[in-house]
Formats: structure tokens, sequence, C-alpha cells
């Protein structure tokens, strides 16, 4: 997979899985923009990459604040920069009881998980259609989007609503050969893997508990030029888990 002509654009990139997959793009030699509101872990992600890669860069956004989207692709416009891949992976997952969820709480799940997906794809839509660049988006969904524990219906809310806007931007965006996909992970453990329980491994079909570097994998698949007939698809990484009856006998 060549991605060496790539510009990536990675919402949520300073932890995480988006960290992982800034680092794993700019390995293969692209352009890395990491877009993101905490500061001080993206500047430093930067200033790490930059020893070995020349071509990454941070810039301030809060995915919830419209004018900051703005601003960014406005900044990029001024670089004559345009993104060739889109992957909208800023998210949160915090979890509250049903009976003390207010609208504000609310407002900023979706606004961050789901929102954000969709004006980053609007904006960059537009200029790709301008430009006659068949780019390529990869939304950060979960398996949590079918199935759930207690106390996450805002977060459930935005990942499910996200593979249905997988689909759909998939459908609306064909016209111009804009590819949208999404990524459903599961358990996926960033930081500590070494601290896991063998129970934790054991409960998963696979026998193990999902490390970054799987969803980085399933993230090259979607976005690699030549898998041009993919579109509108989702790929759960989850280790078997959604396919595993779990009965208490």
């Amino acid at each position: 997979m060549d991605f060496s002509k790539d510009i990536v654009l990675i919402t949520g990139a300073s932890n995480g899985i988006g960290k992982a997959l800034a680092q794993a793009y700019a390995d293969k030699g692209s352009h890395v923009i990491l877009a993101d509101h905490d500061s001080g872990n993206g500047e430093k992600l930067v200033q790490d990459l930059m020893e070995t890669e020349e071509n990454v860069q941070f810039i301030y956004c809060d995915v919830r604040n419209v004018d900051d989207i703005h601003s960014l692709f406005y900044t990029l416009d001024e670089q004559h920069i345009l993104p060739t891949i889109l992957i909208n992976n800023a998210g949160v997952s915090h979890f509250k009881n049903i009976f003390e969820v207010t609208s504000s709480y609310w407002d900023n799940v979706l606004h961050t998980n789901l929102r954000s997906a969709f004006l980053f794809s609007q904006q960059l839509s537009i200029r790709w259609k301008n430009e006659g660049i068949h780019g390529r988006i990869v939304n950060m969904a979960s398996t949590r989007a079918v199935m759930s524990e207690p106390e996450s219906e805002a977060y459930a809310a935005s990942k499910g609503g996200l593979l249905s806007l997988t689909h759909s931007l998939a459908i609306s965006l064909s016209e111009y050969q804009i590819r949208v996909n999404s990524i459903s992970p599961g358990w996926i453990q960033t930081v500590d893997y070494d601290k896991l329980r063998d129970i934790d491994h054991n409960q998963h079909p696979s026998k193990r508990v999902g490390h970054p570097d799987d969803v980085v994998r399933a993230c090259f698949y979607l976005t690699d030029k030549e898998n041009s007939f993919l579109t509108g698809e989702n790929i759960t990484v989850d280790g078997g888990m959604t396919r595993k009856m779990i009965y208490e006998h």
C-alpha cells in the first residue's frame, strides 16, 4: 500500500487510536495533519514525528466548534494543502446515568462524535468535487452502535449515527467517486496493554484484546486507492465479540 503521495487529515489525533493512525500514516510517508484541541499532546506528537518524518503538522481545532472547523480549512486553503484522506476519529466516550443526562451533555457528545464528522466530510467534499479529487473518508464508529452496556445512550446514539452517516455519504458522494467507509472498534486498549488480565483476553474469540494497530491495518485497507470497489461499508474490529452469544448457563 502506497500512501506516500497522500495528505491525511485526522481528527482527535493527539491520543489513543488517532495518535496511532497519525504515526502509522507518517511512517508510510504521508503528509499528516493532526486536528485536535489537545495542543500539548498534539504538538508533542508532531515534535516526536518530526525526528523521522518531515510532513506532519498540528492544527488546533475543537471539533464541537463550527468556527474552529472553518478556521482549520481556511488555514489549509491558505497553505494550498488539500487532504486526500479524511479520518473522522475525534470522539468522547463519557457515560452518564440516563436520569442525569442533560441537554448540554447530550449535545457535547453528539457534536463531538457525530456532527463534526459530517462537517469535516462536507468541507472536504466540496473541495474534492471542485478539484476532481477522488477522496477517501473513514468514520470511526464503534461496536456500541449495535450493542450496549448501561448508561451509554449518548455515545451509542452518536456511533449509530456514524454508521448511518457513512452509507448516506457514500451514496451522495458516489457521483464524484468519493468513497466513504467506517470502522467499528471493540475493546481497543491504547495504554497499559501489559496490565490486562487473562479474563480480559480470553473472553474474546480472538483470545486477545485489541490493539490500536488492529484499527490501523483496517484503515489502511479502506483508504488504499486500489480498493475502489469498497464504499458504504463498515468493518468491525472487535476480536469477534459482537458475534458471540453471551448467556449465563
